[in-house]
Formats: C-alpha cells, sequence, structure tokens
C-alpha cells in the first residue's frame, strides 16, 4: 500500500506561504519543485521534512505532531522533524529535512539539508551482544544498536534465510499478488555487513547459559556474549486432524509459508481458510484477489468477537461475504482429504488448498532449558529484563507489563516486537526509557482498513462514535471506567490520537476523546 503519485500538490514552498498560516503542530503540505514537503510550526520554530513516510509511504501531512516528531497515520511509524530520523517503528528510513528562511512575514523552504547522523554515547558498552531471533524484533533490536553508538560486536542468529521480512505483508499485498517480492526483506543482505553485524542463517541456537554467559549453535559453536536478546517469537499452531499433514495444508508465518501458498493458489480454484483470525481472514482477502473461491471456517459465532465485539465483527464478516467468502461458523474441521475437507457437522467443502490460522504458540524451549521465568510466554519487566542476568526478550515471545496497568501482557503485534526490539537496545546500552508504547496494530481486508491501539483483554461496554455499518467509526472499549483501547476504521487521527493520550497516562485526554468523536 502507497501513495498514488498525482504529482506535486499545494502550495509551491520555494515562494513561501504567510507565516501566519502556520498553527502551531498543525502540518501544512505542499512542494518544492516535484517534491511534496510538509511544514510545521513547533513553538518558536518552523520545521520542514519529507511529506511521505518511508514505511508505504503514508501522507505525514495527515499525521499527528507531537513536540518535534510526526506520527504517520497509517501504521503509526514516527519521525524526529528536526533530523529526520525514524525514531519509531515501522518506518526503518529517515525523510528528508529541508532549509526553512523566514522572511517578509513569509517562510519559504530551500534546498534539503544534510543528512544529520545523532552523536550517541551510550552509557553501558557490553562485550558482545546476541541477537536470537530473525525477526523484526531482532532485527530492529541490532539497528538500534549501531544508532545508539554501540561499536562492539553484535551477532543475530536467524533460524534459516533470509532473514527479517515485512511479516504483515505476508498475509495482506504480497499474498495477494499486489506487493512485489523485493518489498518483503526489512533490509538487503548488504545492510547488515555494513552495520558489522554478523548476521548468523541455517544454524540456529541449541542451549543457552546464563551462568557462563554464551550460547551454542547447533552445530558447535559458542558465542559469549555480554547482553543476550532473546526475539525467537512465536510458532503457528498445527491442526491435530487426520490429513492436517498434506501438502497442500499450509500454515502462513514465513515468506516460505507465503511463497508455498501462492504456488498452490496458481493451480487449484478453490481454497478453505482455517480460522476467522485476522491473519486468516486477511489471507481469505488475498486469495479472493487472486480470483479463488474461499470457504473460512471457524468455532465461533461471530467472527473477531473476542478481540472487536459482535457488532464490529459481523461488519467484517459483511464486508467478507460481499467480496464473495462463505463463511462456515460454530465448527471445526474433522478431516483433510485429498481435495475437500469434512467439518465437524459433517458438511464437506471442496479444497484445493487449506490455510490454517489458529493462533501461535510463544518459542519458550531455550528459555526454559535455561532455567529462565516463563510463564505464558519468557517474563520480562518493563526494561525487557528476563529473570536472568544479561538477558533480555522482545517480540511474540515475551511477556511484559502492561505500561498503562503493570499487569502481563503477551502481545503478537509486529510494530509491538519492532519497538520493543528497540527498547531492549536501549535497555542494554543503559540509556533508559524502557518500554511504554501502546500497542498498535492494522488489519487489512480489501479496500479497509482497522485500526487498533492499547489492549483490552475484557471490557464492560465498547462506545461507537460514527456508524460501523457505513464503515466510518471509532471503538473505544471501556474497562471499569477507563479506555483501554480503541479501534477505527476512516478515523485514522483519532488512533493517533488515542495512542499519543494512552502513552502520556492522559486519561482525561483519552476520556475527552471518547466523548467528543
Amino acid at each position: 500500500m502507497t501513495v498514488e503519485d498525482k504529482g506535486p500538490s499545494g502550495p509551491d514552498l520555494e515562494r513561501g506561504v504567510p507565516e501566519e498560516d502556520l498553527v502551531d503542530g498543525r502540518p501544512l503540505v505542499g512542494h518544492v519543485k516535484d517534491e511534496a514537503v510538509l511544514i510545521v510550526r513547533v513553538g518558536k520554530d518552523v520545521l520542514a521534512a519529507g511529506a511521505a513516510c518511508t514505511h508505504y509511504g503514508g501522507p505525514l501531512g495527515e499525521g499527528l505532531v507531537v513536540g518535534d516528531t510526526v506520527r504517520c497515520p497509517w501504521h503509526h511509524a514516527r519521525f524526529d522533524l528536526r533530523t529526520g530520523e525514524a525514531v519509531g517503528a515501522p518506518a526503518l528510513n529517515p525523510v528528508a529535512c529541508w532549509q526553512v528562511r523566514r522572511a517578509n512575514g513569509r517562510v519559504m523552504v530551500a534546498g534539503k539539508s544534510e543528512a544529520a547522523t545523532p552523536s550517541r554515547a551510550p552509557a553501558r558498552a557490553p562485550s558482545a551482544v546476541v541477537i536470537v531471533g530473525g525477526g523484526p524484533a531482532g532485527a530492529a533490536c541490532a539497528e538500534a544498536l549501531r544508532r545508539g553508538g554501540y561499536a562492539g560486536s553484535v551477532t543475530l542468529v536467524a533460524p534459516e534465510p533470509p532473514g527479517p521480512v515485512d511479516r504483515p505483508n505476508l498475509s495482506k499485498d504480497y499474498l495477494a499478488g499486489t506487493a512485489p517480492e523485493e518489498w518483503i526483506p526489512l533490509r538487503p543482505p548488504e545492510f547488515y555487513a555494513e552495520q558489522r553485524i554478523d548476521f548468523v542463517a541455517g544454524d540456529p541456537v541449541a542451549r543457552i547459559d546464563p551462568g557462563a554467559h554464551a550460547v551454542t549453535l547447533r552445530r558447535g559453536r559458542t558465542l559469549p556474549y555480554g547482553a543476550l536478546v532473546l526475539a525467537t517469537g512465536a510458532e503457528p499452531r498445527r491442526l491435530s486432524i487426520p490429513g492436517a499433514d498434506r501438502p497442500h495444508v499450509r500454515l502462513l508465518r514465513t515468506l516460505e509459508d507465503s511463497r508455498a501458498i501462492i504456488a498452490r493458489a496458481s493451480s487449484t480454484s478453490r481454497a478453505v481458510v482455517v480460522g476467522a483470525s485476522f491473519i486468516g481472514l486477511e489471507a481469505a482477502a488475498a486469495l479472493r484477489h487472486r480470483g479463488l473461491d474461499v470457504d473460512v471456517v471457524g468455532p465461533e459465532p461471530v467472527p473477531l468477537a473476542r478481540v472487536l465485539g459482535e457488532e464490529i465483527g459481523r461488519e467484517v464478516q459483511r464486508l467478507h461475504e460481499e467480496h464473495g467468502v462463505r463463511f462456515h461458523l460454530g465448527r471445526t474441521p474433522r478431516e483433510i482429504r485429498e481435495a475437500e475437507i469434512e467439518l465437524s457437522d459433517g458438511a464437506r467443502l471442496p479444497a484445493g488448498l487449506v490455510v490454517v490460522g489458529v493462533g501461535v504458540v510463544p518459542r519458550t524451549e531455550l528459555a526454559e532449558a535455561a532455567g529462565l521465568r516463563v510463564d505464558n510466554g519468557i517474563v520480562v519487566d518493563a526494561s525487557l529484563r528476563t529473570s536472568a542476568p544479561d538477558v533480555y526478550a522482545v517480540g511474540d515471545v515475551a511477556r511484559f507489563p502492561d505500561p498503562r496497568t503493570g499487569a502481563p501482557v503477551r502481545i503478537e503485534h509486529f510494530v509491538v516486537a519492532e519497538r520493543q526490539g528497540q527498547a531492549a537496545a536501549r535497555s542494554i546500552l543503559g540509556l533508559g526509557g524502557g518500554y511504554r508504547d501502546a500497542p498498535f496494530f492494522w488489519s487489512q481486508h480489501y479496500d479497509v482498513t482497522l485500526r487498533y491501539v492499547g489492549h483490552a483483554a475484557r471490557w464492560d461496554r465498547i462506545d461507537i462514535r460514527g456508524s460501523v455499518a457505513a464503515r466510518d467509526f471509532a471503538a473505544f472499549y471501556v474497562d471499569q471506567g477507563r479506555v483501554a483501547a480503541a479501534v477505527t476504521l476512516g478515523r485514522d487521527l483519532v488512533a493517533l490520537q488515542a495512542e499519543r493520550a494512552m502513552e502520556a497516562g492522559d486519561e482525561a485526554a483519552l476520556e475527552a476523546l471518547r466523548q467528543a468523536t
């Protein structure tokens, strides 16, 4: 998903705009020749930066300015307006900054500023850092260590090639055939060499020795560490029914999984998705885009009701039905045969492809064997430290204290994983801060994208502003009189505002947003 290039719009910023048109904290988007540029007043200063997010090209001019930063409305990436640096995942690359000139009551934008690489000196520098896991959390940690000024050895151990990938795309645009494969790696292979990150693939960690501060790889190599980061992720749940191991039955977690589904989809016209989960429904949408007939099987009466509530869950179901998906709810698969799947009520569905999306299980085996505290994930504190000295855990495998409530949670979101990797790097280097971001994820279904901020394991009521049926709403999940989470469709700025209020601990602002939206 990228912004379509429609040419320059808005005022010509080389000619400038009246200074009185700039409102503190409100972006104004114009252009310098053919490049879109946003300018924003921040206190006494006026700053200018590229107007397109470097993640998927989202319109930063429609985002939220927080202090000296701007947040993207699409996937909540964050950029420093003074340096252009990407300071919050999922964006990895900076935006350009531009020189600003003020004269005769006008603000003009000239050439680009030289890219500023902030100089940082870590408060601590362990002898070596080993990161176990080749997903987004581990990759983000490795990058953040280098950005934080760490000059020591960094080793990233991935269980298999190709390394860190844009995992959300595997069930969305890439699976649908609208995103090319070159979009999928988070970084090109040469990036790790340039950053002096030793990338080890195909030789996974066999055991951890916290006492000796060392890990041993399967082939016998030993890696000493001063700090160890466990980013081992989660394993997809598998079906335990006859036929679940047939070759046309596929999980969806890795790039190889997505490739296999695409290959199978090219030779069949009927697919069954087992699991009316986010990933299952995203896969259903992608397969419909490829022209397959799709059936979705799930045990619940309403898809996603456990996370979104019944009203929104039913609307998601209607959206899929409008696109030709057939639902078989309140049922489970009993057996998978060569060309069909039998359900618990005896119904039989043609199936040349079966995609299974029934949840994941955290990969805690290494941590358990090493004696770390494990409870539905590897238990960590607010700084992402485990029960063993100098060992950290991040991403899908980490069970951490909710920044707002302190309750232990484990969250399986791409952006959370990346930001926890970045937070762990800060903790390792003594730069402080811990992990205090509000959880965020997005889910794409055809041309509809839901955005979810916060965390609501339960709620007393859902306050909906707008119309679910019109697919234009903000829903607030209230638990014991407090907004625990918010879901938006068509109201991206509200999601950003809710996220900001949650992170600032501003319950009054969050409540005002709920009432005013």
